[in-house]
C-alpha cells in the first residue's frame, strides 16, 4: 500500500481513535500475558513482533531494498529501541502487574519531556512522578510484595521508550513514517528473535495459541499504530500526549479485569500520580515528544 493510502481519512474522530487505541494496546498486553504460561515472555514477545512485521509490512509496503545507508542508519537504532523495549516490557509484566509496568514505563517519556526545563509547574510534576514511584518501588522485600527485578525491567523498558522516541524522530525526517516503523519492526524483530527462540516455549505453540497470538499483535501493534496515525494529523502534540497520559490507568483496569491483578490502594495513588505528572507535563513543557506505542 502506498504513503497515501497509509493517510486516508479515517471513519473516526481523532479523539476517539485515540482512545480505541490506547485500549487496544493494554487489551493486548493482557491477552500477550495469558500466553506467557505456554509460550513464555520472550516467546510472548518474538510472537507479536513477527506477526505486527507481517501485518505492517504488508499494510505499508516499504522499499526495504532500496532504502539508502543514510535511511538504514536511522531506521537500525530504531528497531532495537523498538526490539529492547518490547523485550523488557514482556518481561516485567511476567512479574508485576501490568499496571504498575506500565506506569513505570511511562517514565521514560514524561523525563524526555521536562528534561532541561525550568518551570516551576514541571518541577511540581517531577514530585508527583516521584512520589508515585517511591510509592510503587518495593524497598523492603516481604512476602506478597512487587518482584525487584520486574520493577528494573519496567523502567528499562522506559528508557527505551525515550530512546525510541529520540531516535523516531530522525527517522521520521528520512523515511516516510508508517513505512519507518514497518521497518524498524522487522529490526527489532531480528533482535528480539534470537532469545524467543532459546527462552521461549514456541514447541508449545498450538493453533489456539497462535491465533491468540496473531490477536496481540492486531491488538498492541498494527491497529493502535493505524489509529494514532490517523489522529496526529488531526491532533496537537498536546492533545494526544494527554490522552496517552491515559494509559497508565487503562492498563491497571485492563490487568484487573482480564487478568485479576489486585493493586493495593497506594499503588492505585502512584498509577494516578504518574498519569497527572505525564498529563501536566505534556501541557507545561516546552519539548512535546509523542508518546507513541508499538
Amino acid at each position: 500500500m502506498t504513503e497515501a493510502a497509509g493517510r486516508r481519512a479515517s471513519p473516526l474522530s481523532p479523539i476517539p481513535a485515540v482512545l480505541i487505541a490506547v485500549v487496544s494496546v493494554q487489551g493486548g498486553a493482557a491477552l500477550a500475558k495469558g500466553l506467557f504460561p505456554a509460550v513464555g515472555a520472550t516467546g510472548a514477545a518474538g510472537l507479536r513482533l513477527v506477526l505486527a512485521s507481517v501485518m505492517l509490512l504488508a499494510f505499508f509496503r516499504p522499499p526495504l531494498t532500496r532504502y539508502t545507508r543514510a535511511q538504514w542508519a536511522a531506521i537500525i537504532p530504531y528497531g532495537l529501541a523498538l526490539g529492547v523495549m518490547n523485550l523488557t516490557y514482556y518481561l516485567s509484566i511476567a512479574r508485576i502487574p501490568l499496571g504498575l509496568a506500565v506506569t513505570l514505563e511511562f517514565v521514560g517519556p514524561f523525563a524526555l519531556a521536562v528534561v532541561g526545563s525550568r518551570k516551576a509547574l514541571d518541577f511540581l510534576w517531577v514530585l508527583f512522578a516521584a512520589t508515585g514511584i517511591v510509592l510503587i518501588t518495593p524497598w523492603t522485600a516481604r512476602p506478597g510484595g512487587l518482584d525487584p527485578l520486574g520493577v528494573v525491567l519496567a523502567l528499562a523498558a522506559g528508557a527505551c521508550w525515550a530512546v525510541y522516541i529520540l531516535v523516531g524522530g530522525r527517522l521520521s525526517k528520512l523515511v516516510p513514517e508508517g513505512q519507518g516503523v514497518a521497518a524498524g519492526m522487522v529490526v527489532a524483530t531480528l533482535v528480539v528473535l534470537p532469545f524467543s527462540l532459546v527462552l521461549g516455549h514456541l514447541e508449545r505453540l498450538t493453533p489456539a495459541l497462535f491465533a491468540a497470538s496473531v490477536g496481540v499483535a492486531l491488538l498492541s501493534s498494527a491497529l493502535p499504530y493505524t489509529l494514532e496515525m490517523m489522529a496526529l494529523g488531526k491532533l496537537s502534540s498536546r492533545t494526544f500526549g494527554i490522552l496517552m497520559s491515559l494509559e497508565p490507568g487503562v492498563a491497571t483496569v485492563a490487568g484487573w479485569v482480564f487478568l485479576r491483578e489486585q493493586l493495593t490502594p497506594l499503588q492505585w495513588l502512584a498509577v494516578a500520580l504518574v498519569s497527572v505528572a505525564s498529563a501536566g507535563a505534556t501541557l507545561t513543557a516546552k519539548r512535546l515528544p509523542l508518546p507513541v506505542e508499538v
